[in-house]
């Protein structure tokens, strides 16, 4: 496709491009969901089965390359690998497929169909497929050449389409909203509630911990327990490092290639890119209407200019203020989302191949952009990074290697125990750690849990299984164990003197809490009584019940986001102390505001009910998916997804 567009051959072929481009998102989402021909698949090109009906890789990876340039779209520079994870595009990815096809399923068992005449009214409204704004077949069957489509292969995608539209028709009969509903949700966006808080921590009042020597000793005895010395041990292991094995890596056959590629799909995907150039007419800081009106006059003028026919390169080179880029005719190269000034970049990623931007302003001043080449966000093609693949098999090989050899030698010995015997066939050395307690970091190995575990499962002299971790393979023996008793209070004391002094911190802390709540109370002001008491008070803020539990400038507080809007200025103190994360927070209202329902006008109305209705017909669509997903068979093929759709998992 941007070959197409790189060429630049025929207008009439660059337009054809570009309603590609618009067409691409509607093919590959209409495709994604479509059976295999065949009713069955190998299993290696199978992301899913959904009560016996396939949903193919190639449509996951396809689900997920559209996925991720959407949120790139949104998001733009802000698009980085810590949103993507926390967005968890590939189960989105795959959820949204398995949606679909129970969709389809369902509307199998309602009986719906789709006819010929509503297939072709679909069709006929896309815009890729007219030309004087009416449909044409040449056009609609040069466009499916250009996706590698037949019309039979986007017909079914757009006949599946359409049925599961008649599918959420079906769920969405009947929906309405009622005036409660709608006062309801009024109400909870747009009434108000302003508090004044105050916090009291523990650090408020520790001048008043006095630590005794009777003190500490009572306090200890009450939680000697507490105080426990965990049980600790030591060990003996063997390290199976994958990098000495590499040399034993074979050649890899065309199918691991594929697996390897299609488990690490993250690694392989690319950014949206363009390549530019620009003309920049500066205006220094603080320049007056009159200097901004000449550059931007001439600004208008040579964007006439090119578009005309003018030279690019020659006009900047002559007129451009950017000394860096100037002299090479604007030329900026290739730079992604997050790299340039706001409203230069969103002109930018706008711009199709070999077109010019308006008169872009932005606090350097006025530029035209023309954007000469573009790369879209997506995923490499395995061609492109077969070496890359290739070494990431090496390692994953050598890793295997690596785990075989140390459970051969776990096989041979692990009746003896003999660690000496296992370290002589395989030509390593034998290490000690230190002792150690359960979660505690483990000598020359690291903090390893899983580890940690099997290891304090063993009996003195007995080999553990080999485990694999991010260092190699180990290989390991119990040499000590010391149980767990309890200590002498000169053994931690140290230890035993912050929790009692926590401790009393915290019942003062407490205490001080309740006597300001009271305090509060009977002045009906909270004002007032932290004045008393010499405590600060702070203000959250007006918030709406649309916040849900959390209070601005406090965090989540459930209880008092709740009972917060039933405070009046009769009854200004809210009714407890709130414990939040060892500290204690007395609240009280500060001002509230009711909205006055009655006051909105029919549009208004009009748009809250039309908000409503469309929230819950999604939610009408959305309980049926919950339904039929609980009663489906659902088999996932996708290694990294497999706990993500198990049973009892969140599937939102």
């Amino acid at each position: 496709m941007l070959d197409l567009v790189r060429s630049k051959q025929k207008s009439i072929l660059i337009k054809f491009a570009f309603g590609l481009i618009i067409l691409s998102f509607v093919i590959g989402y209409t495709m994604l969901t479509a059976p295999n021909e065949s009713g069955s698949s190998r299993n290696n090109d199978v992301a899913a089965r959904v009560n016996g009906d396939d949903i193919s890789y190639s449509a996951f990876q396809n689900s997920y390359s559209n996925l991720y340039n959407l949120y790139q779209r949104i998001y733009q520079g802000k698009f980085d690998a810590n949103v993507e994870k926390q967005l968890n595009l590939p189960k989105q990815a795959l959820r949204q497929l398995i949606d679909e096809l129970l969709l389809v399923q369902e509307a199998e068992r309602r009986g719906l169909n789709v006819s010929k005449d509503e297939l072709v009214k679909s069709i006929a409204q896309y815009d890729a497929f007219k030309q004087n704004g009416v449909f044409n077949r040449a056009r609609y069957l040069q466009v499916l050449s250009y996706q590698r489509m037949t019309p039979e292969q986007f017909e079914t995608s757009q006949r599946r389409q359409l049925l599961t539209q008649k599918v959420r028709d079906q769920l969405q009969q009947g929906v309405s909203v009622t005036e409660e509903e709608m006062k309801a949700a009024y109400h909870k966006e747009k009434d108000q509630v302003d508090l004044n808080y105050c916090w009291v921590t523990p650090a408020l009042v520790e001048a008043k911990v006095k630590v005794t020597d009777k003190g500490l000793l009572d306090y200890f005895m009450q939680n000697q327990e507490q105080f426990r010395i965990p049980e600790k041990i030591s060990l003996r292991y063997l390290q199976f490092n994958p990098a000495g094995y590499e040399k034993e890596v074979a050649k890899f056959s065309d199918d691991e290639l594929k697996r390897y590629y299609r488990r690490h799909l993250d690694m392989f995907e690319t950014k949206a890119k363009v390549k530019a150039a620009h003309i920049l007419l500066r205006v220094a800081k603080g320049a007056d209407a009159d200097t901004r009106q000449k550059q931007r006059e001439l600004a208008e003028e040579l964007l006439k200019k090119l578009r005309q026919g003018a030279d690019f390169a020659k006009l900047a080179r002559t007129y451009s203020e950017d000394k860096g880029t100037a002299k090479n005719g604007g030329e900026l190269g290739y730079f992604g989302r997050g790299t340039m000034i706001g409203s230069f970049e969103d002109a930018a990623f706008k711009l199709q191949p070999g077109q010019l931007s308006n008169v872009v302003e932005t606090p350097f001043g006025f530029h035209i952009i023309k954007v000469e080449e573009s790369i879209e966000a997506g995923v490499k093609p395995l061609v492109d990074v077969i070496d890359e693949v290739k070494t990431g098999l090496v390692v994953e090989k050598s890793r295997q290697i690596a785990y075989e050899k140390a459970m051969d030698a776990y096989n041979i010995n692990r009746k003896t125990g003999d660690l000496a015997a296992a370290a002589k066939s395989n030509d390593l050395g034998i290490k000690e750690t230190g002792l150690f307690s359960r979660g505690e970091t483990i000598d020359g190995i690291g903090k390893e849990p899983a580890i940690s575990q099997a290891a304090f499962r063993l009996q003195v002299g007995e080999l553990g299984r080999p485990l694999q971790t991010p260092q190699g393979v180990f290989l390991f023996t119990l040499k000590e164990r010391q149980p767990s008793r309890l200590p002498e209070l000169d053994e931690v004391r140290a230890s035993v003197e912050l929790a009692y002094r926590t401790s009393l911190a915290q019942d003062f802390a407490e205490q001080l809490a309740e006597q300001l709540l009271k305090k509060a109370q009977e002045l009906k002001s909270l004002r007032k009584a932290a004045a008393e008491l010499k405590l600060t008070v702070e203000e959250t803020g007006p918030f709406s019940r649309s916040y849900g539990a959390f209070i601005p400038r406090i965090g989540s507080v459930a209880k008092l986001a709740k009972e917060a809007f039933s405070l009046t200025k009769d009854n200004p103190v809210a009714p407890q102390v709130y414990s939040v994360n060892n500290k204690y927070l007395v609240a009280g209202l500060k001002k509230a505001e009711q909205a006055d329902f009655n006051s909105l006008d029919n549009a208004a109305r009009t748009q809250l009910h039309d908000q409503l209705l469309t929230a819950k017909k999604d939610a009408a669509v959305t309980d049926k998916l919950r339904e039929l997903i609980a009663q489906a068979q659902i088999e996932v093929m996708v290694p990294e997804l497999i706990n993500s759709f198990a049973p009892g998992a969140n599937n939102k």
